[in-house]
């Protein structure tokens, strides 16, 4: 069926790039963007690190120039909240009050996981949000001696290397055998280990955290680890895992499990699809139901889902089946990875050498090509990426290198 107006919730990348792709279309009705953020859509990879180095300033992080973002003629309503939806009725409910959709795009991302108790005590950080990244950009300009990170994925790790380019002190804490182990494997997250500590990093692995001790004004002081120990902190900023934002779909009619469920194009329900963090989909190029929380994800998602609703419901459509990548800009090294890389996989470096941190490691399973990382080799991570695509076997791969 044709559809008179699209309402996207989550003023996020994946839902501006779907607003994009439905004018691009040539879609002419109303489209509707909500947003609980007060701000415009904007770029979040620099948040944790040119942003908070305090290189780039907030007019830089938009993710689309004022004239191109008015051309989209969007009826814009932001720092408004998503609270429910019913499907059979189709009447989505927000803070600015109820309405009637025809098309419904879910783009509400995913927040970050705190620890249990710390959620009010000053100086405790997490960093997802513009807002989130401001306050603790203030707090690093302030000049803290040591600053506690606590999780060593991504987000930390990155937090990690910014604290240190500004001459901080940190400490991270990691409770697997080594940084992004679950992601990298272990050989490849013992490399990571390494970087950070070549850099001054503190590194813990292998332990958690038993809570935090605050001062007399409420501040937080201390990190008390699970093997006794204690570290002082003037900042503790937690990087431990993301939650979905899917609270206000519960008793939707939508199934949700680690996110909205949809099917191989996206579609959660008649008239509804899913694009970014939340979006949890059979992705069958790797035979595998999952939830990715990249950038690039988030730009092909909502443009696919975009196209997913303007197609009739019943259209066949190819599957939505891409090979995920993602980057990280740690200290003088870009991280890159595309495909599915899992701990037990074989692993063999093609290119390069862990000692000068410039190489490419390809990852096989089942004698078939599923990943490929990189430190500081993005046109090697590309070619790879792309026989990943074409289903290439593992030693098609290993007989392919560059």
């Amino acid at each position: 069926m044709a559809r008179q107006s699209v309402h996207i919730v989550g003023a996020s990348l994946a839902g501006l790039r779907a607003a994009e792709t439905l004018r691009r279309s040539g879609f002419e009705g109303p489209v509707v963007l909500i947003g609980d953020e007060p701000h415009r859509p904007y770029d979040r990879p620099p948040l944790s690190k040119q942003f908070l180095a305090g290189d780039w300033e907030r007019d830089r992080l938009a993710l689309s120039p004022e004239d191109r973002f008015s051309a989209l003629e969007l009826e814009v309503r932001l720092g408004v909240q998503a609270s429910g939806f019913d499907l059979q009725t189709r009447t989505l409910r927000t803070s600015a009050g109820d309405e009637t959709v025809d098309g419904l795009l879910i783009a509400t991302g995913a927040r970050c996981r705190s620890l249990p108790g710390s959620e009010h005590m000053a100086g405790v950080h997490v960093l997802r949000s513009l807002d989130d990244a401001e306050t603790l950009r203030a707090e690093l300009a302030a000049g803290p001696r040591r600053v506690v990170v606590v999780g060593a994925g991504f987000i930390g790790a990155e937090v990690a290397a910014t604290c240190r380019g500004r001459g901080i002190e940190v400490s991270m804490i990691e409770a697997l055998s080594a940084p992004l182990a679950r992601v990298l494997g272990e050989e490849m997250g013992a490399v990571s280990a390494e970087v950070h500590r070549e850099q001054g990093v503190d590194l813990r692995c292998g332990v958690g955290v038993d809570g935090l001790d605050a001062d007399s004004n409420g501040r937080v002081c201390a990190v008390r680890l699970s093997d006794g120990s204690t570290i002082d902190a003037d900042v503790v900023v937690v990087g431990i895992g993301v939650v979905p934002n899917t609270e206000w779909l519960v008793g939707s009619g939508l199934e949700l499990d680690d996110g909205v469920v949809c099917d191989s194009t996206l579609s959660a329900g008649p008239g509804v699809v899913a694009a970014g963090d939340v979006a949890r989909w059979p992705n069958q190029r790797f035979g595998e139901t999952m939830r990715v929380e990249h950038w690039d994800n988030a730009v092909e998602q909502g443009v696919y889902a975009a196209r997913r609703l303007l197609a009739d419901d019943d259209a066949e459509l190819e599957p939505f089946s891409p090979v995920p990548w993602f980057w990280s800009d740690q200290y003088q090294i870009k991280i890159q990875m595309a495909g599915r890389i899992r701990a037990d996989d074989q692993m063999e470096i093609v290119t390069g050498s862990v000692e000068e941190r410039r190489f490419a490691a390809l990852y096989g399973r089942a004698g078939r090509l599923v990943g490929v990382l990189g430190f500081n080799r993005p046109r090697h991570v590309m070619h790879y990426k792309t026989l990943i695509h074409d289903g290439a076997s593992f030693d098609e791969a290993l007989a392919a290198s560059l």
